[in-house]
């Protein structure tokens, strides 16, 4: 589904909505299935696959996730060229890497109930546009110069 909803973003013409569309295309899913039984699964065997990252789990990572990766990052990087141009493949990465550890830690962590004073539950798919959002934010911070003047001088080649 991730995969469907990227082609389906990456045929649409280039607004500053894009990105959001993209983000949303690799996030969605995952808190959709996030939400079913079969999700508790799918999220132990994400978080611990990429934290081993030894044996199979990384065959599994290089052959399921990997080619995965790769699509959106050059999605990413196309949009992204479009409101920075020169922005680089490795830098974009980056943010690809930055954002899946936000998504991980969504679907895997469950000690917001406790840091919310009760407030917010774990997983609770309602969160999804604050983790858009903020996605969408980090990576435009990093990628676009006069929000992170900063980051001009540390993009990667």
């Amino acid at each position: 589904l991730r995969l469907k909803g990227l082609r389906e973003v990456e045929r649409q013409p280039y607004d500053r909505q894009k990105l959001q569309r993209i983000v949303e295309a690799f996030v969605g899913p995952v808190i959709v299935l996030r939400a079913s039984a079969e999700g508790e699964y799918y999220a132990l065997l994400m978080t611990q696959g990429l934290s081993t990252q030894e044996g199979e789990a990384d065959r599994v990572l290089r052959d399921f996730f990997d080619p995965m990766a790769d699509a959106f990052i050059s999605v990413l990087h196309d949009t992204l060229c479009q409101e920075s141009p020169g922005i680089t493949r490795a830098t974009v990465a980056w943010c690809y890497q930055f954002a899946l550890g936000a998504l991980l830690h969504h679907i895997s962590d469950l000690r917001v109930e406790r840091l919310s004073n009760g407030t917010s539950q774990p997983n609770d798919p309602l969160a999804a546009p604050l983790l858009v959002d903020f996605i969408v934010h980090g990576i435009r911070g990093v990628v676009t110069p006069a929000l992170s003047p900063r980051s001009r001088n540390r993009r990667l080649p």
